[in-house]
Order: C-alpha cells, then sequence, then structure tokens
C-alpha cells in the first residue's frame, strides 16, 4: 500500500496471535462495517484530510464497540507504529484504510492494542485491534473512525449502501 507507507511511516507493531471472531460471508467489492457504530457520509467526518476526500472515498463511523473487525478478507498490508490505523487489501484489490480517531496518532498508541501484524493473512470478522474510547476521550480527541478506500481511482465507482446505525458485519460500501 504505497500511499499509505508515504503516509505513515514506521515499522509494523502487534501481537500475531490473530482471534477470530464471527467470520461474515464476505462478498467480492463488498465492505462490512468492522463494529457496530453509526454510519456518516465522509464530508461529515470533522477533519479536512479526511472529509475533503484526499485520501480516498468512504465514510466515517461512530463507535458503539471498542473492537475492530476485519472489514473483508484479505491482507494487513500496513500496521501505524501508534496503532491507531490499519491498512488492509482485500483479496479483489480494495486498499482499505481503517483510522480511529482524529489526530489519535499524537497518543502515541495509548488506548490501542493490535491483534495482527503487517503481512498477516485476515478473514472478514476477525478481530484486528481494540480501542478505549475513554482514553480517545480523556486526551480530547473524537472517536470517528474513517473508513477509507485509499485506491479509490482503481474502480470506475465507490458507492456507500447505508447511513446511520448499523451492527457490526453490515454491508456499508461497494466498489464496481
Amino acid at each position: 500500500m504505497g500511499f499509505l507507507t508515504k503516509l505513515f511511516s514506521g515499522k509494523s507493531e502487534g501481537n500475531t496471535k490473530s482471534e477470530e471472531i464471527k467470520t461474515t460471508n464476505s462478498q467480492p467489492n463488498t465492505i462490512y462495517a468492522p463494529f457496530k457504530g453509526t454510519v456518516i457520509p465522509l464530508e461529515q467526518i470533522n477533519d479536512g484530510v479526511f472529509s475533503s476526500g484526499v485520501l480516498g472515498q468512504g465514510i466515517g463511523m461512530y463507535p458503539e464497540e471498542e473492537t475492530v473487525y476485519a472489514p473483508f478478507d484479505g491482507k494487513i498490508t500496513q500496521v501505524i507504529d501508534t496503532k491507531h490505523a490499519i491498512g488492509i487489501l482485500s483479496n479483489d484489490n480494495i486498499e482499505l484504510l481503517i483510522h480511529v480517531g482524529m489526530d489519535t496518532v499524537a497518543m502515541k498508541g495509548k488506548g490501542f492494542k493490535l491483534f495482527v501484524s503487517e503481512g498477516d493473512t485476515v478473514s472478514c470478522g476477525q478481530k484486528l485491534m481494540t480501542f478505549s474510547k475513554s482514553e480517545i476521550a480523556a486526551a480530547g480527541y473524537p472517536d470517528t473512525t474513517a473508513i477509507i478506500i485509499t485506491n479509490f481511482d482503481d474502480f470506475n465507482k465507490v458507492s456507500t449502501l447505508i447511513e446511520g446505525p448499523v451492527e457490526k458485519g453490515t454491508a456499508v460500501l461497494i466498489t464496481e
């Protein structure tokens, strides 16, 4: 994931032990909600880098849970040193950035725990990371999570399937 490598420098860090949770029947070109929460349009993320679409197309989510699960079958391509963001490549070549919280890079990993490492193969629904909503709030940051397709220009269309409250594993984005 070249774009993410340029955006976030650093080596992968994490626990190589992966934990399989409930696996969703992953469909091609589909991105599933990585946790229970509320889907918002990208433009409503209170961070210009994400809301402007400069990093890619996608959605924001307000998390109700503190665990992030794989949104499709794929491979972990980037794990940010500060543990707040993960890059994942789907088996059908969707490059996805899951960025938990806004400005949470400043937390330097506090409140985040990884369950995957760069290079790991993951299944849809597999546990990727946990985070502490209370620690993010105590640090003064919103826990809004950006779910961004960084290689959106490789597709004819990226569509948001649903806005509002969703359960983990609900289809939220599709590429064509």
